[in-house]
Parts: C-alpha cells; structure tokens; sequence
C-alpha cells in the first residue's frame, strides 16, 4: 500500500535548519537550550553570543561557535526533548513512562484512541505519533487552562493542528459517549486522581478486547483501581508495573551508573475489555475483605502528597505555551 501523504511535520524534521525551526544547542559540558531560529537574532549568554543567521540554512548537526570561543551543537530536538523543555503547568508523563505505554497499551495506527487528563500535552504528542493521521485520539480534560497549555505545546511540535486529534473539555462519562459510539474505542487511556470513577464508562466505550489503561502516582491509588476492576467484572485480571531508569557515565574505563536516576515517577495498570455479559475466570486467590480502606468523596492532589500548582504559575506557562504555538494565520498561510 502506497502512503500518498506524509505524516505531519515530517517535513519540517528533514533537510536544512530553516526560520522558525525550534533547535537545542548543546554545550560542552552536556547543558541544553532550546531556540526558536528567527532571522537577525542573536543567541546571548554571560559566554558570548552567536546569530541565527549562522545557523540558518546549515545541515542538522552543525556546530556554532559563538564570539567567545565558545562551541553548540545544533540539533532539532526529539520528542523526549521537547517534552522536558516545553511550557508545563501539570507534572508530564515522563518520555519512559509514554513509551511503556504506547507499547503496552498497544497503540497502533488507525486505532481509535481516548485519553482523560490531557495536562500539558507530553502523552498526547506520544499517541498522536502512534495512531498516525488516520487514526482518531481524542483527548478530554477538565480544565480549560491546562487545555489550552495542551493545545499550544502540542501545535508547536507538529507545527500545526493535527488531523487525528480533538481536544474535549469535560469530564469523561460525559464527553466520552459523543466521541465514539459505545463498543468502538480500541484503548483507552486514564491519568487522573481517581480513575476508578471511570470504570464503568470505559467499559461502555470499550470494544471487546480493547485496552484500559491508567497511570497512577500512588499504591493507594493502584489498590483501589484494582479491587474495583474485578469488582466490576467486564475486565481481564488487571496488571500493574513501574519503569526506572538508570543512565550510565561513559568516559574512557571509568563506566558506571550516573549518581542520579530517574525513579519511581508512577504506577502503570493496564486491563483487556470482555465480552458484554462474559466474566473472566474467577481467581483462587483474593484479599480478605478489608484489606483497603474506602474513601469517599473526591481525592485532591495533596490527599496523595503532590505539591499544588498555583493559579499564578499556570496562567504564565499558559502565556508562555500560547506565545509559542504557530499562530491560525501562520499555520493558514503554510498550508
């Protein structure tokens, strides 16, 4: 099969660096900083400073060297770059968690995907890649800030509005029914407070077979989501994991780990969709009745110890993240 179109902003990842391309200049001691090339600007730091004019129509890969002496590599930046460096207001799914879940979750192009709990885009961009521009994701979140965070990091990755994605404010029993019809949404993805909320408006959504999953940040949250999955019955025996990742220093035959890692960011739990009126295979063993409390009412983010994030921080990465998406006129005018 013959692909007639190319995904988007595949173009704009290739050839020349180009005005208006967003570049990471690397240091020599390993420190990055994120650009936006503009003709006639200059890149300062207390080093010296360079121009973007001597970067601008250069191959990829390049070094700069500014009027200290001082050398940059020049790379477009990866996706796992960009989300660390972007406008954030809610903490991101970090790249090694997006990966585990694109992976396990099964994304895959054409799928029909559902994720609740956009916060800043990080996820979304990850499933955007993976279902491809003739898959469907749609995302929903609660607040409209942090949608509109989500909205502008991920339109300045692509480059634009994205044909497969639609952004939905509301909570998701409600706005999940007029995406898709019932038993047509091949995954589904949670990253909320309480997701169990969820479960039963998954399982409507959920064709048979398809994929739930949730990212959770505490056990108490992952006891709680998995106890009710079996209590509902619709949903195969639950499994749970975390990732960590552990870098390496390279230098000569001095090798061993990095002093920091990157540990325990969340839970993963993921469960299949049965067949309406079909339960799974009963287990032989389960937790006596009691071993978990239950809390009623809503969790808020400091029940599970995250720190709050203020009103003011959020409304200054909005401005950020809005002041660096391509503006409708310019994206209108690229088309």
């Amino acid at each position: 099969m013959t692909q007639t179109s190319e995904p988007v902003g595949a173009s704009e990842r290739r050839g020349p660096l180009r005005a208006g391309d967003r570049v990471q200049l690397t240091d020599a001691k390993g420190r990055h900083h994120t650009i936006i090339l503009t003709p006639g600007k200059q890149f300062h730091t207390h080093r010296g400073l360079f121009h973007h004019d001597d970067v601008i129509g250069q191959p990829e890969g390049t070094v700069v060297t500014n009027t200290a002496g001082f050398d940059y590599l020049v790379l477009r930046p990866l996706l796992s770059d960009f989300v660390l460096s972007m406008p954030r207001g809610a903490a991101v799914v970090y790249p090694k968690d997006a990966g585990q879940i694109v992976q396990m979750a099964d994304i895959y192009p054409g799928a029909r995907v559902v994720e609740a709990g956009v916060g800043s885009g990080a996820l979304t961009m990850s499933l955007l890649r993976a279902v491809g521009d003739a898959g469907r994701l749609v995302s929903i979140e609660r607040r409209e800030d942090f949608a509109d965070i989500a909205r502008a990091n991920v339109e300045s990755h692509f480059g634009g509005p994205h044909p497969a994605w639609r952004l939905e404010i509301g909570d998701f029993a409600d706005r999940v029914g007029d995406a898709f019809e019932a038993g047509t949404v091949d995954r589904i993805i949670l990253d909320m407070l309480a997701p169990w909320e969820n479960i039963d408006a998954a399982a409507d959504a959920l064709a048979p077979g398809g994929v739930f999953l949730a990212y959770v940040a505490t056990t108490t949250q992952l006891s709680r989501l998995a106890e009710d999955l079996r209590e509902h019955g619709g949903y195969t025996e639950p499994r749970a994991w975390e990732s960590m990742v552990r870098t390496w220093h390279l230098e000569g035959l001095a090798v061993r780990p990095d002093h920091r890692m990157i540990g325990h960011t969340g839970f993963l739990l993921t469960a299949r969709r049965m067949a309406p009126g079909v339960e799974p295979p009963r287990r032989t063993r389960r937790p006596a009745k009691g071993s978990y409390p239950t809390t009623d009412g809503e969790w808020s983010p400091e029940d599970l110890g995250e720190r709050p994030v203020s009103e003011k921080k959020i409304r200054k990465v909005r401005r950020d993240a809005t002041a660096a998406a391509p503006s409708a006129d310019t994206a209108a005018g690229e088309e």
